[in-house]
């Protein structure tokens, strides 16, 4: 059949479940907007700038399976290049579609604006295969093909893909296919999978001290169902990187805690370390996940489960599927009787002390207790993100973080993305003030959009997570102290916004209470001392420091 290039991309991307995308509007796109009003199903969030944007659709994507972006050629595409980075580290399925100049244009490098003038038009592009498993400009003769790769290997692949549009080529017609965009994982080989699949299962049924350890792939290689069989047939212990908090249970008595290497409570790392099956799903090893020195990476596990392959006491099996491995484990793995009767409760709620100021150690046990089953909780980098690990979730609890990139400012945008995706879900942020700056004008776009999250803001002045790395009182880590709680009325001064600043223990409880109460977005500024600081950070900041500057370096006398 035949559809216009434009059209048949909207309908492609509604088909594979993108509802809304985000980005900014340009004249090299807005073509494509006026298209995308002909496709339902699809709508266009404009954010307050491009980075917003890709942040926001990584959020997107999270939640809901994969996300798309909109930018106009150049400086849109330059701007978006760091949250579409950080999807490309996180393995998040991102599409990143540009709006660039006519093809004429291009193929006869004419100097047109947005770019350097002098008739390059694959820059662009070069900066972007960095970070994306498909680069393509579409053409008439391309079109139909370039989108469905992009796609398919986008979702298969939980990685970013960019497509180029030019603004003079959307509107043509061209040959389509009259079939529904179907997205499957590659079958695997059937041999390779019974025989990975039996292997595992004897090390699983032979071992006394089995145990998992689960990284973010798990999610994104949708395993999270599989493996939950697994452990609760098996009676399985397991822990979870800092990438992997709450994918699997944190409050059923087989959850171990928060796997970070040397630094992990000693009956984690005793568990993990001294399995004889320990089964890992595609672990990242990076500084931030252990949290401490390469040093600390663990033991070689006895399994590796992948994407595509899987490693059993060494030998590779290729060619097979993860989701496929694990669900056959299901079938394979033998009962076990349950090692407890109930499960662990984690909800003791500290008594408020009238008068008391806000610290760190009090703050996040009570945070535990107004988390609730199914919530949506995100936490930016920093003193949330570095607490939150050691709080158990309550059931279904979704966590979002930027763990591995690390850009602080990801959470705010990448809220308003989750919070489109499942707006029957309640969302929390948790983001610290010098976060918040870096995007806080995208609050605007959320309270315009009649979202309701629960926002704390932690003002301690500064970046306390750089303070206990070096310059504890230096200037370069400090911040203007802006007044956060007058912001929601400057950003939306039409929508009812429930604002509070607490300071105290008693006052934070009667907040809380009423937030509880709430039909509205919530925004609540906490005010905590500068130096104040969770001990796991206080840990961790001298352990970066060695690792970034070395035993000479300036943190020897700071």
């Amino acid at each position: 059949m035949k559809m216009t290039i434009g059209n048949f991309l909207f309908m492609r991307l509604q088909q594979i479940g993108v509802g809304h995308m985000f980005g900014v509007p340009g004249d090299y796109n807005l073509q494509l907007l006026e298209q995308m009003k002909e496709v339902d199903g699809i709508e266009f969030i404009g954010t307050c700038n491009e980075l917003n944007a890709a942040y926001a659709a990584d959020g997107y994507a999270r939640t809901n399976g994969v996300g798309a972006l909109l930018t106009t050629y150049g400086v849109g595409d330059l701007s978006a290049v760091c949250g579409i980075a950080g999807s490309c580290a996180e393995h998040v399925p991102v599409v990143f579609i540009s709006g660039v100049p006519p093809l004429y244009a291009m193929k006869n490098r004419l100097r047109v604006h947005h770019s350097l003038a002098e008739g390059d038009f694959d820059n662009i592009m070069n900066c972007l295969k960095e970070f994306t498993v498909v680069n393509t400009r579409l053409t008439p003769g391309n079109a139909a093909e370039e989108i469905d790769r992009a796609l398919i290997r986008c979702w298969r692949e939980k990685m970013p893909v960019y497509l180029q549009v030019p603004s003079n080529i959307s509107y043509l017609m061209v040959d389509v296919s009259d079939f529904k965009l179907e997205l499957k994982l590659p079958a695997s080989d059937p041999e390779r999978l019974e025989s990975a699949a039996r292997h595992i299962a004897k090390l699983l049924n032979e071992a006394k001290k089995p145990a998992l350890l689960i990284d973010m792939d798990a999610d994104r290689s949708m395993l999270v169902e599989g493996l939950t069989s697994v452990v609760k047939k098996r009676q399985v212990p397991y822990a979870a990187f800092r990438t992997g908090k709450a994918l699997l249970s944190e409050t059923d008595p087989l959850f171990l805690g928060v796997y970070i290497g040397e630094a992990s409570e000693l009956s984690v790392k005793e568990a993990i370390g001294t399995s004889d099956c320990l089964i890992a799903t595609a672990p990242c090893f990076v500084e931030s996940s252990p949290m401490v020195s390469p040093s600390g990476i663990p033991i070689t596990a006895h399994v590796y489960i992948r994407g595509g392959d899987v490693t059993v006491e060494g030998e590779v099996y290729e060619g097979v599927t993860a989701r496929e491995l694990v669900f056959r484990l299901t079938e394979l793995v033998e009962s076990c009787p349950e090692r407890f009767e109930q499960p662990t409760s984690f909800t003791n709620v500290p008594t408020p002390q009238p008068g008391a100021s806000l610290t760190q150690a009090r703050l996040w046990p009570r945070m535990r207790g107004f988390i609730r089953p199914g919530d949506v909780v995100v936490a930016d980098n920093g003193t949330s993100n570095i607490s939150l690990t050691d709080v158990r979730l309550p059931e279904n609890t979704k966590y979002i973080s930027q763990l591995i990139w690390g850009s602080i400012g990801y959470s705010l945008p990448a809220l308003l993305g989750s919070m489109m995706a499942a707006r029957d879900r309640r969302h929390v942020l948790f983001i610290g003030d010098g976060s918040f700056q870096l995007t806080g004008q995208e609050l605007s776009t959320i309270l315009k959009s009649e979202l309701k999250p629960i926002i704390f803001l932690l003002n301690n002045r500064g970046y306390t997570i750089e303070r206990y790395i070096l310059g504890m009182r230096e200037a370069y880590n400090d911040i203007a102290n802006w007044r956060y709680s007058a912001l929601p009325a400057v950003f939306a001064p039409d929508i009812d916004t429930f604002v509070e600043t607490v300071g105290t223990e008693d006052k934070l409880e009667e907040v809380l209470q009423k937030v509880e109460g709430c039909n509205c977005a919530c925004f609540i500024e906490l005010l905590l001392d500068p130096e104040d600081a969770p001990a796991a950070l206080k840990t961790f900041g001298p352990l970066t420091a060695k690792l970034d500057y070395g035993p000479r370096g300036p943190q020897r006398t700071s």
